[in-house]
């Protein structure tokens, strides 16, 4: 089984520090189940590609196997597709292998392992069984452009039909340890056959490995149940813990954060003239239909149901207590029919592509990006000006420099602990300028609340119109 990743960052080598291998040599490893060969097809400043081959004996892992499903025969347990496609074997020879380079560590090169990078992996076989759709679902929302190409049983006889193999391309723009991260847990999940016993130890490297993207997947409960070979005690375990940590960040940390964030821009009236200026871009677009993601308690959306201009509004939010405190401040079980029509909730995340995003007429990030780690935000800019791809997007977020004129904020301090960074006044529009160029949009920016001459108004608002 062969996985092979590649980079056209330059100097495209530098491939090798990241995966701690040398570009010059084959290497080869030593494993409980076989050999894994590391090797570069090409390797120099412009692409440079490392791939991963796995050797592996069928007799051997019959000698080595600590269990046999009991609708195995003895011919099924020698002849069988293990030793040629990717399998829990190929994760686990990632984990081994490549263990610096999926703990998004690099001695020589420590700056780039936490770098987003373009990236391609192409695994040779890969079983789907759950075919192209699976594939889809599992690694779209993650933001890859995926390409999968599956094989004939018998290409001289067609009548045979296809098999549950797949040769599988992945591109993404990302850090190298999400790709090996995504590919470690999820090759397991297509292959939905664990050459492993699964135990409790299981449901602890599953929580790990999907640390800051499995909780919100939109196929988290059948990632998490094929994973762990669909043992319900674990599987339920695995998604409570995955559901509570959902649930504290807003309710503890982040909505007590929220208050104080508010707290200190109250005396501006800074809130309500931000909605303000977001309902006046969206009338100004001509827009009937707004999604709001990342909508927290509602705040938008019940400034958007007060006005009959937007036939649709809809809020998405990652966080389920968040949608459950909006729900209640938007009345939403108590509306009159028509009203409840125009109006939908619904859990998700801004940097996973999501169908539902689809077909509306604006988009709304308010007060989110800052909240989004700088390695997650090319998957933010895809899934909203790519996927989504509405005709108006509007984005605000704070601006840096005029945090100097809050007394009660400390030199250098955010004004909300959980934002990754806040932008300057220049930073702000560069980034913008960028995604519209890109996506195919045109940008102004705008300021939201009073204006200091030296450093700008409180909040900065972006919009994008194609």
């Amino acid at each position: 089984m062969l996985l092979t990743i590649s980079t056209t960052h330059q100097p495209a080598t530098d491939l090798g520090y990241l995966l701690a291998k040398n570009p010059a040599r084959t290497q080869t490893y030593e494993l409980p189940f076989g050999h894994a060969h590391v090797f570069y097809p090409v390797a120099d400043e412009q692409r440079c590609s490392a791939a991963l081959l796995l050797d592996l004996d069928p007799l051997d892992l019959v000698k080595k196997a600590r269990r046999v499903r009991r609708d195995d025969g003895l011919l099924t347990q020698y002849v069988n597709d293990r030793p040629y496609v990717a399998s829990s074997f190929m994760s686990v020879a990632i984990a081994q292998v490549f263990r610096t380079a999926l703990s998004g560590r690099s001695r020589e090169r420590e700056e780039l392992a936490h770098m987003a990078i373009p990236l391609e992996a192409v695994v040779s076989a890969l079983p789907s069984r759950g075919g192209e759709a699976l594939l889809r679902r599992l690694f779209e929302p993650l933001g890859y452009d995926v390409a999968a190409s599956r094989a004939e049983l018998d290409p001289m006889s067609p009548d045979w039909g296809g098999s549950p193999y797949w040769r599988v391309g992945l591109r993404r723009t990302c850090p190298l340890k999400e790709l090996l991260t995504h590919l470690y847990v999820l090759i397991p999940v297509l292959d939905d056959n664990k050459h492993y016993w699964v135990g409790d130890d299981e449901v602890e490297k599953l929580l790990a490995k999907g640390k800051g993207w499995l909780e919100s997947h939109p196929a988290r409960e059948e990632i998490t149940t094929r994973y762990l070979r669909r043992n319900r005690r674990l599987t339920r375990t695995a998604l409570a813990r995955l559901m509570a940590d959902d649930d504290l960040d807003p309710d503890d940390t982040i909505a007590r954060s929220a208050r104080e964030e508010d707290a200190l821009e109250k005396p501006l009236s800074l809130n309500e003239q931000r909605l303000g200026s977001v309902v006046a871009a969206l009338k100004g677009s001509g827009a009937a239909t707004v999604v709001d993601v990342g909508c927290g308690e509602g705040k938008l959306l019940h400034a958007l149901m007060k006005d009959r201009t937007f036939r649709r509004v809809v809020g998405m939010d990652v966080s389920v207590r968040a949608l459950e405190i909006a729900k209640r401040r938007l009345r939403l079980d108590d509306l009159p029919s028509m009203q409840r029509e125009r109006l939908e909730l619904f859990q998700g995340s801004v940097t996973y592509r999501d169908a539902r995003l689809q077909g509306f007429d604006a988009a709304c990030a308010i007060e989110v990006i800052e909240h989004i780690d700088a390695s997650r935000l090319d998957a933010f800019s895809r899934v909203l000006f790519e996927y989504a791809a509405p005709k108006t997007i509007v984005v605000t977020t704070p601006n840096r420099e005029y945090n100097d004129n809050f007394e009660s904020l400390a030199a250098g301090d955010f004004r909300h602990p959980d934002h990754r960074f806040e932008w300057r006044r220049d930073e702000f529009e560069a980034w913008g300028h960028r995604v519209a160029e890109r996506f195919g949009y045109s940008a102004r920016f705008l300021p939201v609340g009073p204006s200091d001459a030296a450093t700008g108004s409180p909040t900065q608002m972006g919009v994008f119109s194609r």
